[in-house]
């Protein structure tokens, strides 16, 4: 089965607190917006203390056209990808995997174009093979990363030698419409930011037998009909947000069949699951999944704690939990990787860590004994 060897993260530029991201856009709404101060409680009732961004709040302050903001894009996923993919390759092992030992990269984004895309962009940054494969994704939103994970999954499965790379990189606040009043704009502004990570994925003749999560399947779940759930609308000016109201509805009546039937088909329940990772698309959401899996907080806690200090970063959110869950000393156990998206969908990742022969897991290049 393949194994997931280390995940990478990049550091962004700007942090800001949410109450005062909350009273820069007060001021650019203010007198503007119907039922104002109503909708900017969202600000409050998110879950989040700080937000990460690629640039300062004051940037945002001017109407900027799409091809400018679009013209940041392709910088900073340049830049911020190859410093997410150098920290993963650092992690992965004792000593460093190289670039050119990658065998394939697979490139997530919702929130911004190029032609060539970026990975190629970044194949003339760092040394990567001249021959990697490359595969751009795009319009996945929120899911993109669960969903990456699991393509590098099938990739290694179909070459047992290869190492892949998946970076997602999202830069949600590039999106911002200043003269955008409606209610999902609002929801959006007090939730997005910015974020890169990168995931480390090998197949079984590749990785080294190091109590590294195995990745044991993947499913995906679309909801028939539904595309005016969560997406874009593309305009002249660039990316409209668009968000339904019934997203926690549908995650509660909706998904968890779709679970159950997943973890049915490995033998598992919903309470064989040890480990969650979660894409934390806001507080509400993670409050559904608890009381939809009937999860304690406890299972929920590393996407909250990455909420809280980084805000909604779309796909690339829940390697930041991944990455968190992988600094913990793990017993063996399953986990469940999940995330959802437009269309409306949800991409699932069936994980394990350690079995009956190694319980010690290793994280990030240390060995642990969850014994001691």
């Amino acid at each position: 089965m393949p194994v997931l060897l280390s995940v990478g993260t990049a550091r962004m530029p700007y942090t800001a607190a949410q109450d005062e991201v909350k009273q820069h856009v007060t001021g650019l709404f203010a007198g503007r917006m119907a039922r104002a101060e109503r909708l900017l409680q969202a600000f409050d009732n998110s879950g989040i203390r700080t937000r990460t961004f690629v640039q300062p709040l004051a940037w945002y302050s001017v109407p900027r056209g799409f091809g400018e903001k679009n013209e940041v894009y392709i910088d900073c996923a340049v830049r911020y990808s190859a410093e997410a993919v150098d920290d993963c390759l650092r992690k992965a092992s004792f000593d460093p995997i190289l670039h050119e030992e990658i065998d394939a990269l697979f490139y997530i984004s919702t929130t911004g174009l190029s032609t060539p895309s970026i990975e190629a962009r970044l194949m003339n940054r760092l040394p990567f093979s001249r021959h990697a494969v490359r595969l751009p994704m795009w319009g996945l939103g929120c899911a993109g990363g669960a969903a990456g994970l699991a393509r590098a999954a099938d990739y290694c499965r179909a070459f047992p030698n290869a190492k892949v790379l998946v970076i997602a990189a999202e830069f949600c606040s590039l999106t911002f419409q200043m003269n955008d009043l409606s209610k999902s704009n609002v929801i959006g502004t007090s939730l997005f930011s910015d974020g890169v990570a990168c995931v480390l994925v090998a197949g079984d003749e590749a990785a080294p037998a190091n109590g590294a999560p195995r990745i044991i399947a993947s499913r995906s779940a679309l909801m028939p009909r539904s595309e005016d759930v969560m997406g874009w609308d593309i305009r002249d000016e660039g990316l409209f947000v668009i968000f339904s109201k019934d997203i926690p509805t549908i995650v509660r009546t909706w998904l968890r069949p779709q679970v159950e039937s997943f973890l049915q088909e490995h033998g598992l329940r919903l309470g064989d699951i040890r480990y969650f990772i979660a894409h934390p698309g806001g507080r509400k959401v993670l409050e559904v999944y608890e009381e939809a899996f009937r999860f304690g907080p406890e299972q929920t806690k590393a996407a909250r704690d990455v909420l809280a200090r980084y805000g909604n970063m779309s796909s690339a959110t829940v390697y930041f939990v991944l990455e968190q869950m992988m600094r913990q000393p793990l017993s063996p156990g399953h986990g469940l990787l999940i995330a959802l998206g437009p269309g409306f969908s949800a991409e699932m990742v069936l994980l394990q860590w350690g079995d009956d022969r190694a319980v010690s897991v290793r994280v990030f290049g240390r060995c642990h004994d969850p014994h001691h």
